[in-house]
């Protein structure tokens, strides 16, 4: 292709809009522009790169056995009704009506409409097990859209499906889903981890999250430093110290505090360590009364663990301000658990602490050391927190260390969530309906992009891995509008590579070459090929890798051949 015949969108400063480095280098590139909120339009050169991961993921699919289908993106309100999902799934769902007032929405995923589909042509266990992809357009109305194509609302998704008579046959497919997902990582060149997660309001018992890893990622992963053990912070169990609680050895004291509420406040004020003091959080509990969370003062709460307590509300409120101190008598920031009447549960970390500083329950007021089962009863203990860097892994081997990732792709055991809700059953050997037991696999087509920029770039743009770049090549001829000569060489190179199957990008405008290095940085093609008159007379051209900053000489005469070894 022609640079001079293409719609060539770059910017030479960053918007002001952009905000992760994906954003900012997706725009300056010109491979999409923003039409509203959280809706983009992909332009030529980013549309090349959408179809390559495109035509990877159909391709590992493919190799699967799944089938692809291609269902409605617009989906009455009765099926998502049937399931039970109407209701439950907020206001990222896009409803509308049509001019007959009866409801639709704009599918987010497709649960609802493949199972609809499966109970009408799925009959007896010798159809199964099947599985069916899409590669769609989705819509999730985010509430702040950002972060440019890493957040979108409307964004292009591959979703498949498997229908199986039981849960040895899904265990089966979804084994198969996991390899192809880590395929498709693999072939695109991102570096990644697959780590177990929650499923959320999809549903199911057992989930795997597939993350892009990149300081730009929202989620937190943690995993061994020493194993194959990897989940979602969420999902991290931290196992009960082993060790005792060491024995009391301070005596409990009264220290006043004024204006001092935060952890960070209290400790550097007492010149304690954030380690030695607790904090108490006011929590709904599930009988809709308060109950106090305590953690360690440099712990953060775990949502989801609190959630699954019997005796914690879900999903998790904290209580405000007025309710703390209608509950405690003061303020947030002076709870503590001595005296609090109120059920106390504790995590293992803070019910481990001896002689520690925690609110008196009275404004502008903190107690110091405080010991379990002396100053105040020993608390209900439970697995509360996230875990930190140095936790031992739950799998009994090394140590937690903590990194940032992208999720990119999230696969699903359903089971029956969907099939007993909406009626799709079949007859197994027996002769007996069943419902069908169901695989949920998702994986961000478009999200992928983005998270390819954010782990492969530099301070010059984007650094493409191969199989993602939007050309292969780009030829870069030096004032070839001035040397007739030259632009002959060049146009014979250039039908020479593409003869030999290589995507090519020629720069033949009439630009400065400082001009079309910045392009061609910014672009992010693999492979630079820089001709000039000096390099003609001298029978060469010269050789650059975007990834490196030395050019090399190579013969014109071998310059295919040599691409072709690279």
């Amino acid at each position: 292709m022609r640079l001079s015949q293409t719609l060539l969108a770059t910017l030479r400063e960053d918007p002001a809009e952009a905000e992760t480095v994906s954003h900012r280098l997706m725009l300056r590139a010109g491979l999409v522009r923003q039409l509203a909120a959280g809706i983009y339009s992909w332009l030529p050169l980013g549309l090349r790169v959408l179809h390559k991961v495109e035509q990877v993921v159909r391709e590992e699919m493919n190799r699967t056995g799944a089938q692809e289908v291609l269902l409605p993106a617009v989906q009455p309100a009765e099926l998502w009704q049937q399931s039970g999902r109407w209701d439950k799934y907020g206001p990222e769902l896009l409803r509308l009506r049509d001019r007959h007032r009866r409801e639709f929405c704009f599918g987010p995923t497709h649960e609802e409409t493949i199972t609809d589909l499966a109970r009408r042509e799925l009959r007896s266990y010798k159809q199964l097990p099947i599985t069916f992809y899409q590669i769609q357009t989705k819509f999730r109305d985010e509430i702040r859209p950002r972060f440019g194509i890493m957040r979108a609302r409307e964004f292009l998704m591959k979703d498949a499906y498997s229908f199986h008579i039981d849960a040895a046959s899904l265990e089966e497919t979804y084994q198969q889903m996991y390899q192809a997902y880590t395929c498709i990582l693999t072939r695109l060149g991102l570096e990644f981890r697959a780590v177990r997660a929650d499923s959320g309001n999809i549903g199911g018992n057992l989930s795997h999250e597939f993350h892009v890893l990149a300081e730009a990622g929202e989620d937190c992963i943690a995993s061994s430093d020493v194993s194959t053990y990897a989940a979602n912070l969420e999902l991290v169990e931290v196992p009960a110290p082993t060790v005792p609680r060491p024995a009391a050895s301070a005596t409990l004291g009264e220290v006043h505090t004024p204006g001092q509420h935060s952890i960070a406040e209290v400790s550097a004020a007492l010149k304690v360590s954030p380690e030695q003091c607790v904090k108490t959080l006011l929590v709904n509990g599930a009988d809709e009364q308060p109950v106090a969370v305590v953690l360690r003062g440099d712990h953060e709460l775990n949502r989801i663990k609190a959630e699954r307590h019997p005796d914690i509300g879900a999903p998790l409120r904290l209580l405000d301000a007025a309710q703390v101190e209608q509950a405690a008598g003061c303020p947030p920031g002076s709870v503590g658990p001595p005296g609090l009447k109120l059920k106390v549960i504790a995590d293992g970390a803070a019910a481990q602490l001896a002689d520690f500083v925690c609110g008196a329950n009275r404004a502008g007021l903190h107690l110091t050391g405080v010991n379990w089962g002396r100053d105040l009863p020993e608390p209900q203990r439970a697995d509360l927190r996230n875990a930190v860097t140095g936790d031992p892994s739950p799998d009994g081997h090394g140590h937690l260390q903590l990194s940032r990732g992208i999720e990119v792709g999230h696969i699903f055991q359903l089971g029956t969530r969907y099939s007993a809700a909406m009626q799709a059953v079949c007859l197994n050997p027996d002769g007996k309906a069943v419902p069908l037991t169901m695989g949920c696999y998702g994986i961000g087509v478009s999200r992928l992009v983005a998270a390819a920029i954010e782990q492969h770039h530099d301070a010059r743009g984007i650094i493409w891995p191969a199989a993602l770049a939007p050309f292969q090549v780009i030829l870069i001829p030096v004032n070839m509008h001035k040397s007739p000569r030259l632009a002959d060489a060049v146009q014979q190179l250039y039908s020479e590579l593409c003869g030999h199957g290589m995507e090519v990008l020629l720069d033949d405008r009439k630009q400065r070459p400082g001009v079309m290095y910045n392009d061609a940085e910014l672009l992010g093609i693999p492979h630079w090929i820089i001709c000039s008159e000096r390099g003609l007379d001298q029978g060469q051209v010269e050789y650059r890798h975007r990834a490196g900053t030395e050019s090399q000489p190579v013969a014109l005469s071998t310059v295919a051949g040599f691409l072709l070894e690279q």
